[in-house]
Formats: structure tokens, sequence, C-alpha cells
């Protein structure tokens, strides 16, 4: 007997930004397994039970899942954001490729998400409107240099780089390390998008160019999107500056 198993991402955090999908899988679900603050955003049944866990404990979290699934259970998994961007989708996958047999049974739906980068682009302009790349400033998955090579080749390369976990009590020198080093490629007025909590109600937009940005507003909560030397800011008297990448690429790279 094989059940069911989705993975939903909740959005940034509005509730509004969850998609019709991931509510009807919240609906049909009895078992939730995710950090505990995602769950929180759910509206749930009293028949409906709640298995919270740490942030870093993704990949037991996906075989407690699968496990209850492959038992028949109707289960979901809950990010944040997209379950495909640096969350659980991934955790789930990897598990069911190193986990038993019948997990491969199982009916997987992945239902996709808003991930921070678009809620926070959204928020100023259209800062992705030219090709762009998304980086995860963690290193608990992967080596720093391996980070710092990437971020180099992004910036030569003329991506806008969208930055996630950018910083964290356990790695608060990171993001300030990565502005040296992206200095050295980019022009000092490249502008720097610091979103926090995009379309919560402690929601923080700052942008700050390059040469000065502050890497000490940030944390964990927050998604930094870096501009290209294409990426354009329009003044606007009595409104918030806007920020747009240009859709078609003109003149040379630094």
């Amino acid at each position: 007997m094989s059940g069911r198993l989705f993975v939903i991402g909740t959005g940034p955090g509005n509730p509004e930004q969850m998609t019709p999908e991931a509510l009807a899988a919240v609906e049909a679900a009895s078992d939730f397994f995710g950090y505990g603050p995602y769950l929180d955003r759910l509206r749930l049944r009293a028949d409906q039970r709640r298995h919270a866990s740490d942030n870093r404990e993704e990949l037991d979290r996906a075989g407690a899942a699968l496990a209850l699934a492959a038992e028949g259970g109707d289960v979901c998994v809950v990010s944040g954001g997209d379950p495909g961007v640096f969350a659980m989708a991934a955790a789930v996958c990897e598990a069911i490729d190193k986990g038993p047999s019948e997990w491969r049974d199982i009916h997987l739906t992945v239902l996709p998400g808003i991930t921070a980068m678009l809620a926070v682009a959204a928020r100023v302009g259209a800062p992705l409107g030219h090709d762009f790349c998304a980086l995860s400033l963690s290193d608990n998955l992967k080596p720093w240099p391996v980070i710092e090579n990437r971020l180099a080749l992004a910036a030569q390369a003329g991506f806008v780089i969208a930055l996630y976990n950018p910083i964290s009590k356990a790695r608060p020198w990171q993001l300030g390390t990565a502005f040296e080093l992206l200095r050295r490629h980019l022009p000092g007025a490249t502008p720097v998008i610091f979103g926090r909590a995009a379309g919560r109600p402690d929601e923080r937009i700052t942008v700050q160019p390059l040469d000065t940005a502050d890497a000490s507003i940030a944390d964990m909560a927050t998604c930094v999107i870096i501009g290209s030397p294409q990426t354009r800011v329009i003044a606007r008297e009595g409104q918030p500056d806007l920020i747009y990448t240009p859709r078609f690429m003109t003149g040379e790279m630094r």
C-alpha cells in the first residue's frame, strides 16, 4: 500500500502569495512535516497532524514523511518560498534516491511556489528582467571556495545575482566577504537590494550601491539581489526608485 506525498511551498510568507494548488494539497493531507515557523503559516484542522523539526534536519524530515506515505498516508512536506529552490523538494528526491525501493512507488507531487527572489524583485521593479542566477551563501552543503568561484564567474558573466542564506549567527562574515569579491568585478554604483520578509508585515526593502553596501543589515530572512552592469535605477519624485535590468543588452561589459 502506498500513499501520496505533496511537497509544497508557502511562498514568501504572505498568505495571499500561496498558490491554490498548494492550498488544495493542504486540504487533502493528514500529516504535515516541516520547519516549525513554516508549519505555523498553515491553518490546519483539528484532525490534521503537525510534525515539526529543526531547519537543518531536511533529510531526516524527508525520510519520516516518505515512511508515513509508504504506509498509505496523505502527507505534505512544507517549505517556505518554492520547495524546489534551496528547499525540501531536493531533500525528498535525495531520500527517495538513497532509501528503500518502496519509496519509489509513492505518488509524489511537487508544487511550485513563489520564491523569495521573485517577491523581492517585484517590490522594486524588474531587476531580474534579463539573465540572472541564484546562489546560496551557506557553506553547510558546499565548500566556501566553490561559492567564491561561482560568485566571481557570475559577476564576470554579467548575471544579476540573487543570494539566499546570506548571513547567520554561525556565518556572520560571508556576505561581507562576498561584497568584497564582487567589488572587484562590478561597478561601485551597482544596486544591491536587501529584501527582508518580502510581503510580510515586517517587510523591509533597502537599496544601497555595491561600493557601500552594508552586510550587517541582512539576516537569514533576507534575500539579497545584486544587479549587473546593465541594471538601471530610475529616480522618481515622491516614490521609491524603480530598479530594472533591460531586456536587451546594449554596449560591452566591463
